[in-house]
């Protein structure tokens, strides 16, 4: 069984168990957060009608804020002498799904 949820403006494929990694949530590690379901499959039926998919839950166990790998960033104009270089780590929160319910 799997489902499809939607957090941080993305979408991501989950199971049970699964650890996944989304933009950062609100809450220490060991808070249980909720996320809003999509689509759920389970084994050939799936369900993604509105009405049933308002009574299922994915929870999940936060288990830590990290940052995503360094991304930089380099501005350039051709003959006025002028760049610019920054750097960027998104910060991301692990997520251990814990349970589906449909």
């Amino acid at each position: 069984m799997y489902a499809i949820v939607k957090t941080g403006g993305k979408q991501y494929k989950v199971a049970v168990g699964d650890v996944v990694e989304v933009e950062k949530l609100e809450g220490e590690p060991g808070t249980e957060v909720t996320f809003p379901v999509l689509l759920v499959v389970d084994g050939s039926d799936v369900t993604a009608d509105a009405d049933a998919l308002g009574k299922a839950s994915v929870t999940g166990k936060v288990v830590e804020h990290t940052k995503g790998r360094k991304i930089r960033i380099h501005k350039f104009k051709n003959k006025t002498g002028y760049h610019k270089r920054q750097g960027h780590r998104q910060k991301l929160t692990r997520v251990e799904v814990t349970g589906i319910t449909k």
